[in-house]
C-alpha cells in the first residue's frame, strides 16, 4: 500500500512538473524570449552550439547566478582583449557514439571534423586562460566558477596531432610513403595507358575507323569512339553503342589488360586509406572519454562565450542581486533603471521599483500608457536575467532569481477552443495560481476584465489575496477602481500608475509609485477623433449621472416574469406530450401482446388442423389398402384433399386479415419512396418462396383467382404448392427464396414476427458459434433458442466444435436448463459428430 502511494505521488509530482513546465514555456513564446534566443545564437561559431541556445530555457533556481558570473568574466575579457578567437567551430556531437562502437571507421571529413574541434577548442581554452590571475581574480563574486571548468579540460592535443599527421587541415590526405609508391605505379600505367590509346589515333589505317580522335572513359576504363561499319577490324570489348547507333565505345584488347592493371592498383590505395583511417580512428577512440569531456565543456564555454558576446554587442548591463541570500528583507527589493524593451526599435525606458516590503504593485492610467509594456518589459528582463545575459537598463538595477515567471497579457480568446477573452484569461490564471510560489513573478494584464466590472474587481481581489497568501511577488494592471482602493488597505501593496500629460492629452510613459491612475478614457477618446457630441454626451453621463440603473433594474424584472410565463407553458407542454406518448406507448405494448396472442392461437389452430387432416388422411388411406379402389372411394380422397385446401385458405386469409389490421395500427404514416415499386419483389409462377406465418418452403403455381380484388385496393394473393398441399397467400406472408437460387448451400433463415420485433439475430436451421468468444456465443443459442420457440421450429442444430470443450460444454449446460428443450444429442459422425448438437424443443 505504501508503494502504491509513493508512486501515485511521484506520478502527480511529473503532472504537476510537466504542467509547470508547459505554462512557462507559454509564458517565454508570449514575451518573445524565443526571439531573443534566436539572437544570441547569432553569435555562436558552431551550428551545434546555436541549436543548444535556440533550445535553451531560462534557470530557475541559484545556479543562475553561477552561470551569469562565467558570462561576465567572458564579458569583461571579450570587452578588454582584442584578440578573441572566433574560428568555425565544426559540429562532432553526432559522431561521438560512433567512435565509441567497435570496427567502426571515421571518413576523411569526419576525422577531419574531430581535428579541427579539439584544435580550435584549444584554442579558445588558451585564451580564457589568458591572464587569469590578472583579470578573472577580480571578479566581485570572488573566485569565478570559470576556473573549476577550464580546470577540468582534459589534454587532447595527441588526438589532434593524430588527425593532422595523416589529413591536412584542407581535408586532404598527405602524401604518406605507403600511399606515394602506389599513386605512382598508377601514374605509370596511366601513361603507358595513354600512349598505348593514342596509337589507334595516330595510325593512318585506324584512324580512318575512328569516329573521334579523342579517347573517352566508359564505368572508369578508357575506350576509343569507332565507326559503327568497321566493329570487327578491331579486336575488343564493346562498353556502349550510341543512341544513333552510328558510334561504338571499344576497348581494344591490347588496353584492357592496361585498364585492368590501373584498376587493380587503384583498389589497392582504396584499401590502403581504409586501413589508414581504420587505425586512425581506433587511435581516437583510444581518448574516446577525453573526447567526450572536452566536447562537453567546449560546447559549455561556447554557449557562454555567445552569451557574453551578445552582451556585449547590444552594450547590456549585468543585474545585481537584491544582497545577501541570508538577509530575506534585501531578496525581496526590485529595481530596474531606464528598462527599455529589447525588440523595440524606439523603446522608451522605463523605471519598476519594488521597495522593502513591497511585494505586489498595482499599476493604473490611460490606455495607451504603456502599462502593458512595462509587464513585458520586466518579465522579458527578468527571463534574460536568469539566462546570464546583459539587460538593457542601467548600471545599479536589481532583480532577484525567480523559480518561475508566469504572464497572462493580451486577448487570447479562441474560436476553435469555444473560449472568450474572459474565459481565456480565468484558465491562464487559474493555472497561475495553481503553480506559483514564494519566489515566483507573476505578471497579471487587465485583471479582472472582460465581464461585469463588479464580479470582475470581486475576483481580481480574490487572486490578489489567493497569490499574496503565497507571497508570490506581483505586478497587475488594471482599470477597476476597486482595486485601487485594496491598494491603499493591504499590507505589501503598493499603487502606480502611469503618467498622462493632460495638456499633451498623451502619455508619458512614467510610472509613479504611490499614486493611482485615471484612466483617461474620455480625453484619449476625443484626442483620437471621436465626434464632439459624443463626448460631450459622456460627460453628461457622468456629471450627472443620467445612467439610470433602476431602469434597467425594472426592465430586467419584467423579463424575468416574462421568461417565467413562458417557462411555465414550456412546462405544461412538456408535461402533455409526455402523457400522450404514454398513451401511445400504452397501445402499441397492447397491440403487440394482441399480435404475440394471435400467433399463438394461430399455430396452435394450424397444428390442430394438422392433426385431424392427418387422422383422416390416414384413414381414407388404410380404407384404399384393406379394399378395392372403385370410383366411390377415388371421390372421397379427391373431396377430402378439397376440403383440406379450402380450409387451409380460408384459415390463411383470416390470419392475414388480422396479422394486417395489427400492423395498421402499429404503422405511422409516412411518405412511400417513389422507387418502392422497384424495391418490392416480384412473384412469378414457378418462383420459390417462404409462405405463411411458418415459413414453408413451396413454388407459386399461379396468380389465385380472387387476384381481381387487387385492382380494388385489396392485396393480391398467390397458389403455392407446399408439398402435396396447395394453398393461398397474400403477397405479404411470401418471401422468395433467393438463396436456393443464389447459394444452394445457403441455410434457410427464418424471419418471424419474433424476429422482426424482438430477436437481434434470424433464425435458422444451424446455428455456427465456432471460433466465438463464449459470452458472445451463448448470447446466440440464447437468441436461438427463443426465436425457434416464437417461430414455431422443433428442431435445429448447433455447430460448436470439438476444440477444448468449452462452447460444448457451456452449450450442453444451457440446453439443459432451458424448460423449452424437450431434448438435444450428438449429431451422426458423418454430420459433425461431438462437434455438433442436435436440439429438440417441445
Amino acid at each position: 500500500m505504501n508503494k502504491e502511494t509513493t508512486m501515485e505521488n511521484t506520478a502527480l509530482n511529473e503532472n504537476q512538473a510537466d504542467e509547470k513546465n508547459v505554462l512557462m514555456q507559454k509564458t517565454s513564446i508570449l514575451l518573445e524570449y524565443p526571439k531573443i534566443m534566436e539572437n544570441v545564437a547569432s553569435y555562436a561559431v558552431s551550428d551545434e552550439v546555436a541549436s543548444i541556445i535556440k533550445d535553451s530555457q531560462p534557470i530557475y533556481d541559484d545556479s543562475a547566478q553561477e552561470v551569469k558570473a562565467n558570462v561576465n568574466a567572458i564579458y569583461t575579457m571579450i570587452k578588454t582583449k582584442g584578440d578573441e578567437p572566433r574560428s568555425w567551430l565544426p559540429s562532432v556531437g553526432f559522431l561521438l557514439p560512433k567512435i565509441e562502437t567497435q570496427g567502426t571507421v571515421l571518413d576523411i571529413d569526419e576525422a577531419l571534423a574531430v581535428g579541427l574541434f579539439v584544435e580550435r577548442g584549444n584554442e579558445l581554452i588558451k585564451w580564457l586562460n589568458k591572464d587569469r590571475d590578472n583579470q578573472l581574480a577580480k571578479d566581485t563574486q570572488g573566485t569565478s566558477p570559470l576556473f573549476t571548468i577550464l580546470d577540468n579540460v582534459p589534454d587532447c592535443a595527441s588526438i589532434a596531432a593524430e588527425v593532422f599527421k595523416i589529413i591536412d587541415r584542407e581535408g586532404n590526405l598527405r602524401d604518406l610513403p605507403v600511399l606515394h609508391a602506389i599513386k605512382r605505379r598508377i601514374s605509370s600505367l596511366e601513361k603507358d595507358l595513354k600512349n598505348t590509346v593514342s596509337r589507334y589515333s595516330c595510325d593512318e589505317d585506324y584512324k580512318r575507323m575512328l569516329q573521334s580522335p579523342l579517347p573517352s572513359q566508359r564505368d572508369g576504363r578508357a575506350v576509343i569512339a569507332i565507326k559503327a561499319n568497321f566493329r570487327g577490324r578491331i579486336p575488343g570489348i564493346v562498353h556502349e553503342v550510341s543512341g544513333s547507333g552510328q558510334t561504338i565505345f571499344l576497348e581494344p584488347l591490347d588496353v584492357v589488360e592496361k585498364n585492368n592493371d590501373i584498376l587493380l592498383e587503384k583498389r589497392n590505395l582504396d584499401a590502403e586509406i581504409q586501413k589508414i583511417l581504420r587505425q586512425l580512428t581506433e587511435n581516437i577512440c583510444v581518448h574516446a572519454d577525453k573526447l567526450k569531456t572536452l566536447h562537453r565543456i567546449v560546447i559549455e564555454l561556447e554557449c557562454l562565450r555567445a552569451r557574453a558576446k551578445y552582451s556585449v554587442l547590444t552594450k547590456g548591463q549585468f543585474a545585481k542581486l537584491p544582497g545577501d541570500y541570508s538577509n530575506s528583507e534585501y531578496r525581496q527589493n526590485l529595481l530596474l533603471k531606464k528598462a527599455r524593451h529589447p525588440m523595440l526599435k524606439k523603446p522608451i525606458p522605463i523605471n519598476i521599483e519594488m521597495n522593502g516590503g513591497t511585494r505586489t504593485l498595482i499599476i493604473t492610467g490611460p490606455n495607451t500608457g504603456g502599462k502593458t509594456v512595462a509587464l513585458k518589459t520586466l518579465g522579458l528582463l527578468a527571463m534574460m536575467n536568469q539566462s546570464a545575459l546583459a539587460l538593457p537598463l542601467d548600471e545599479g538595477s536589481i532583480l532577484p532569481v525567480f523559480d518561475g515567471i508566469y504572464a497572462d497579457i493580451g486577448d487570447e480568446q479562441s474560436i476553435n477552443q469555444s473560449l472568450s477573452t474572459f474565459s481565456a484569461h480565468i484558465t491562464n490564471i487559474s493555472a497561475i495560481t495553481a503553480n506559483a510560489g514564494d519566489k515566483s513573478l507573476v505578471l497579471l494584464d487587465e485583471l479582472g476584465s472582460g465581464t461585469d466590472p463588479q464580479e470582475g474587481g470581486a475576483i481580481a481581489m480574490a487572486v490578489l489575496d489567493y497569490l499574496i497568501e503565497k507571497k508570490s511577488r506581483m505586478i497587475i494592471t488594471t482599470h477597476h477602481g476597486i482595486l485601487k482602493h485594496y491598494g491603499y488597505t493591504r499590507e505589501g501593496v503598493e499603487n502606480a500608475s502611469v503618467e498622462f500629460d493632460a495638456q499633451t492629452l498623451s502619455p508619458t510613459y512614467r510610472i509613479i509609485n504611490g499614486l493611482p491612475g485615471e484612466s483617461r478614457a474620455i480625453e484619449i477618446a476625443a484626442a483620437n477623433g471621436l465626434n464632439r457630441a459624443i463626448v460631450a454626451g459622456a460627460r453628461n453621463y457622468i456629471d450627472e449621472e443620467k445612467s439610470d440603473v433602476s431602469e434597467m433594474i425594472k426592465g430586467l424584472e419584467q423579463k424575468q416574469r416574462e421568461l417565467a410565463g413562458l417557462e411555465k407553458i414550456s412546462a405544461a407542454e412538456q408535461n402533455k406530450l409526455k402523457e400522450e406518448k404514454r398513451k401511445a406507448d400504452l397501445k402499441e405494448l397492447q397491440l403487440r401482446q394482441k399480435e404475440a396472442e394471435l400467433k399463438r392461437e394461430s399455430v396452435g389452430k394450424l397444428q390442430l388442423f394438422l392433426r385431424e387432416s392427418r387422422k383422416t388422411l390416414e384413414n381414407l388411406v388404410r380404407e384404399l389398402k384393406e379394399g378395392e379402389v372403385d370410383r366411390e372411394k377415388t371421390l372421397k380422397v379427391k373431396e377430402f384433399l378439397n376440403e383440406l385446401a379450402r380450409n387451409a385458405e380460408t384459415e390463411s386469409e383470416e390470419l392475414a386479415k388480422e396479422e394486417r389490421a395489427i400492423k395498421e395500427q402499429l404503422k405511422k404514416p409516412e411518405k412511400q419512396p417513389q422507387n418502392a415499386a422497384e424495391d418490392s419483389p416480384l412473384f412469378t409462377a414457378g418462383m420459390e418462396v417462404f409462405a405463411g406465418v411458418s415459413k414453408q418452403r413451396g413454388v407459386i403455381i399461379r396468380a389465385d383467382r380472387k387476384k381481381a380484388r387487387a385492382e380494388n385496393g385489396e392485396e393480391s394473393s398467390w397458389l403455392v404448392e407446399i408439398g402435396s398441399l396447395k394453398m393461398s397467400f397474400p403477397e405479404s406472408e411470401l418471401i422468395p427464396a433467393k438463396q436456393a437460387s443464389g447459394n444452394k448451400n445457403k441455410t434457410p433463415v427464418f424471419t418471424s414476427w419474433a424476429a422482426e420485433y424482438g430477436a437481434a439475430d434470424d433464425v435458422v436451421y444451424e446455428l455456427r458459434i465456432r471460433g466465438m468468444r463464449f459470452e458472445e456465443a451463448m448470447e446466440k443459442v440464447r437468441r436461438q433458442v427463443e426465436g425457434a420457440i416464437l417461430s414455431g421450429l422443433k428442431n435445429f442444430a448447433i455447430i460448436h466444435g470439438k476444440g477444448h470443450g468449452i462452447l460444448q460444454k457451456g452449450v450442453h449446460d444451457y440446453l439443459r436448463s432451458n424448460p423449452a428443450v424437450a431434448d438435444y444429442y450428438f449429431a451422426r459422425p458423418e454430420l459433425g459428430g461431438f462437434g455438433r448438437t442436435e436440439v429438440v424443443l417441445k
